[in-house]
């Protein structure tokens, strides 16, 4: 990108930052607001949920006061983890709440702020309706199940003037301070002008086991789980595992409650690009797409894909599960690889490029992304200092528009056209049809929810 042209877009993006909230909680200000601790929830204590718990948990500015969940295994799971934290910090007797329906939670006065940590397919209701009762919101990626549903949250959250963080870690010094490093780079032009970004987000296989109805678990609520999703009935697969926490839940590859990596990894990774390209609050122009499906399978996500979107400057993003995961970025002076450890399939560092200058230190007048040591202690600070965080939904709605109309591609098998000022597809309703889905029931609709907060 020119130099005019990126710093046109920094300021931008500043002023999206700016969207501040006007007002505060007169529970988090008054003489003793200093010392205060932010009274946290945490909905959802699965293998992700345990993960943010242990977050917040370690974060000085919050006190974990109730955990949430629709399986009573996970909920007293969740319980005991807050409690013994606690315990080991040497605080005799805490008691932390349970909350097996998470509207009790919501009216609860004494909390602050939620994090939700559930199903892609409920991501959107509980986070409307937590800001529509005021609480702070830290929300698992991808942000929102469709492209509907993200816009009404962006909405939501920005009539309600509450502090919404979006799980897209990777936007965050730690741990992963290669993909900061690698897209400041691009946006201040190291590697010329960028041309085209590669991104490979991993593949999803089949189960290898046909659908079989079970009985549901006295432990769970399924139908509060189901939610919003299609009635069908219940399948531990497609779910969770029932004797363990860490096991990775058969939702994520089940499409009535996540569409696969394309918005599961997806959006982790368009996400940066975003970031890199300048594109924060825009998206794409055009999207080719081309997937298969599975079938006959306990679980029906994509498998293998190939996506060609176009943006703004003629830029080029492809996904291909062909691709190593990570992010590629290509311009006309160089290319720079950014991926978290974890997932290099060989011994090279995850951060790299064709030059060493072009990781070179920034100079001073150069574009940088705002700091953000912890994503969860970002979330925090801007709760209490009243400023927006470093994933904030104006941003990440965006994010999810891109991945949620990949896959759109991906299910109609031809061109498509995008606009990124209406967040519609252009003259075409079949793909628009897609941007939403309806809700099981009037109690799971999201529009209802915001309707009845005379939220437009």
């Amino acid at each position: 990108m020119k130099r005019r042209c990126f710093l046109t877009t920094s300021f931008k993006s500043a002023a999206a930052l700016a969207l501040l909230p006007d007002i505060i909680p007169a529970r988090l200000l008054g003489a003793d607001a200093p010392g205060r601790k932010i009274q946290v929830a945490q909905i959802g204590c699965g293998r992700m949920g345990r993960s943010d718990l242990g977050n917040i948990l370690t974060e000085p500015l919050a006190r974990v006061v109730a955990v949430c969940d629709l399986d009573a295994k996970r909920l007293a799971a969740g319980r005991k983890m807050a409690e013994d934290y606690y315990a080991g910090q040497g605080e005799a007797g805490v008691m932390v709440k349970s909350f097996p329906d998470y509207h009790a939670v919501l009216a609860s006065p004494e909390i602050d702020a939620v994090v939700v940590t559930v199903p892609d397919h409920s991501h959107a209701l509980l986070a409307i309706e937590a800001a529509i009762a005021g609480k702070h919101v830290y929300v698992q990626k991808p942000v929102t199940y469709s492209i509907a549903e993200a816009i009404g949250l962006r909405r939501t959250v920005e009539a309600r003037k509450i502090i919404l963080q979006t799980g897209s870690q990777q936007r965050s010094e730690h741990p992963w301070h290669s993909f900061r490093a690698a897209s400041e780079a691009v946006r201040n032009g190291r590697i010329g002008r960028l041309q085209t970004i590669r991104i490979g987000i991993g593949l999803d296989h089949p189960s290898g086991h046909r659908p079989a109805p079970m009985a549901v678990p006295e432990n769970l609520d399924y139908e509060h789980w189901l939610g919003s999703a299609p009635a069908q009935p219940y399948m531990e697969g497609r779910v969770h595992p029932q004797n363990e926490l860490q096991g990775r839940p058969g939702w994520i590859t089940t499409e009535d409650f996540g569409l696969g990596m394309i918005t599961n990894w997806g959006a982790h990774h368009v996400d940066i690009a975003h970031w890199a390209m300048g594109q924060e609050l825009g998206g794409p122009q055009t999207i080719e797409a081309r997937a298969e499906f599975m079938k006959n399978d306990l679980w029906t996500v994509h498998t293998t894909y190939h996506v060609e979107m176009l943006y703004p400057g003629n830029i080029r993003v492809i996904l291909d599960q062909k691709f190593p995961t990570g992010i590629r970025f290509e311009g006309d002076e160089g290319w720079v690889f950014c991926t978290r450890s974890e997932d290099s399939n060989d011994s090279l560092p995850p951060l790299r490029a064709s030059a060493t200058k072009i990781l070179s230190p920034l100079t001073g007048d150069a574009v940088r992304w705002p700091p953000s040591k912890s994503h969860h202690g970002n979330w925090l600070e801007g709760i209490a200092a009243n400023r927006q965080p470093i994933a904030p939904i104006q941003q990440s709605a965006r994010s999810l528009e891109a991945c949620a109309a990949a896959w759109i591609g991906m299910k109609l098998k031809r061109k498509l056209t995008w606009d990124a000022t209406t967040e519609r597809f252009v003259g075409d309703d079949a793909a628009n049809a897609l941007r939403s889905r309806p809700a099981r029931k009037p109690e799971y609709d999201f529009a209802q929810a915001m309707k009845q907060a005379g939220i437009a």
